[in-house]
């Protein structure tokens, strides 16, 4: 599992460590670090580091510290190494020093030929945007080169991901100690590239983490697997609301989701089930016992007293789509079953009052606010789906893919979290393992290409393999 933790924490974390080492120890762990990731990527890239071109881009900080003493390592095996300082007149000295002794340069701006371009202008204590200085040197670095955070892509809110104005966009992020909520969440995930961490030691005094990205190990603890005792009641049944003789398809699809859900059996509400039956015919249709009800993909207009008699049962509810009009707060919070809300941007926005935009420059925040003001188990759908509750930290999904916005792929992971929740696993279980196969399954079904929701639905039992195979998880550097 991925476990990303906040600057307050991290630099705390740090402090104590600091006690505990010579001076600047953790400086140079991470230019190390750093450097070694930077040799890498030359040598793929030019088959060698000797003869390489280098241009640090060094803030005032110790982010440009770390940039400057990995130069140096870079400088020493031959690479033409070359610092452009935002400030010339605030530079870190010792690492300044060791640059020059290694034989690099400073210059005023970035020369045109370059091969890889560190980013040591803005450490994990930035916010607000990029200073004019900063920005103006972003805009300069060349088209083909390859770029490596130092830490954070600089314009990178640290603790949520936000992007305000001009920010690095980074082939490859070094992580320092930790990752920090910001290399996870989106918009500043997209801007890390990929993630590699370096080990300073912090994990002995690092504290709970504030976000967590799980990997396929800890999805296939969570997975259920039905036993030899087990029959379709006991592996739980998942019922399913959804459909109208306008949206006949969100019903098939939440129902395609729920029978590849690990659940036992799925029973269908609603005017849509002779669709249902025709496509699923080991469906049970009408009312009935469940472990777990799924409420609201296509359910149109002028059904939310359906939605409010699931809500009344002493059973875990998923609500989604036209099921989240007009929730109250009230009657949720008041609820002693789990509720899972599975909302997009523009839903979340609707939910809290806000405009869609600040949602998704936002998501961190909004996730959390929701949560918060419903009582209930979040899973916000997006670029980064982040799945948050009352308490504990954030749960961010790692798989997926761009093809992924498509029409009834969102009701596919409501039938298949409503399944999981049927079979035991709590809100934030059942929301993070469900967009976490949904995720796998996409990648699966689309390899490229455009894909359909209900090839989607058809990939999951891939996905389920997936996970409980020895192979590593996607997207895991570091």
């Amino acid at each position: 599992m991925r476990t990303a933790y906040s600057v307050e924490t991290v630099r705390a974390a740090e402090r104590l460590l600091m006690d505990r080492l010579p001076e600047g120890a953790l400086m140079r762990r991470a230019a190390a670090g750093l450097a070694a990731v930077c040799a890498e990527l030359l040598a793929r890239r030019t088959g060698r580091v000797y003869g390489s071109r280098v241009v640090l881009l060094v803030g005032p900080g110790d982010n440009g510290g770390d940039a400057l003493y990995a130069g140096a390592r870079l400088a020493r095996r031959g690479a033409g190494v070359t610092a452009v300082p935002m400030d010339p007149g605030r530079v870190h000295p010792g690492g300044l020093a060791a640059l020059r002794g290694a034989g690099g340069r400073v210059a005023e701006a970035v020369p045109r030929r370059v091969d890889l371009v560190v980013d040591g202008l803005v450490g994990i204590g930035g916010r607000g945007g990029l200073r004019p200085a900063a920005a103006a040197l972003v805009e300069q670095i060349p088209d083909g080169a390859l770029v490596v955070a130092a830490d954070l892509p600089s314009g990178v809110d640290a603790d949520t991901g936000e992007v305000a104005g001009a920010a690095v966009r980074a082939d490859v992020t070094v992580a320092f100690g930790a990752y920090k909520p910001g290399l996870l969440i989106d918009p500043g995930a997209s801007r890390a590239g990929a993630v590699a961490l370096v080990d300073l030691g912090l994990g002995a005094v690092l504290p709970g983490p504030g976000a967590q990205a799980l990997q396929h190990a800890d999805v296939a603890a969570l997975l259920p697997v039905p036993t030899a005792t087990s029959d379709k009641y006991r592996r739980g049944v998942v019922g399913v609301l959804a459909g109208s003789r306008q949206y006949p398809g969100a019903a098939v699809l939440a129902v395609a989701g729920a029978l590849r859900g690990g659940a036992g059996a799925v029973r269908y509400v609603g005017p849509a089930d002779r669709a249902v039956l025709a496509r699923y015919p080991e469906t049970l249709i009408g009312p009935g016992r469940v472990q777990a009800w799924v409420a609201g993909p296509g359910l149109g207009e002028g059904r939310a007293g359906e939605v409010a008699e699931l809500l009344a049962q002493d059973v875990p509810v998923l609500v989604d789509a036209d099921g989240l009009r007009g929730l109250d707060p009230g009657v949720l919070r008041a609820r002693a079953a789990p509720t899972l809300l599975t909302p997009h941007a523009g839903e979340a926005a609707a939910l809290l009052g806000v405009a869609r935009e600040s949602v998704e420059a936002g998501r961190l925040a909004a996730v959390r606010a929701l949560a918060e003001r419903y009582g209930a188990t979040v899973l916000l759908k997006g670029s980064t789906t982040l799945v948050a509750g009352a308490g504990g930290p954030v749960r961010v999904n790692p798989t997926g893919t761009a093809w992924l916005a498509t029409a009834g792929s969102g009701d596919v992971l409501a039938g298949l979290a409503g399944a999981l929740l049927a079979g035991g696993l709590s809100g934030a279980d059942a929301g993070a393992v469900a967009a976490y196969l949904h995720g796998l399954a996409a990648r699966r079904a689309a390899s490229g290409a455009p894909v359909l929701a209900q090839q989607v639905a058809e990939a999951l039992p891939g996905a389920w393999r997936d996970v409980r195979s020895p192979d590593p998880s996607p997207g895991t550097t570091g």
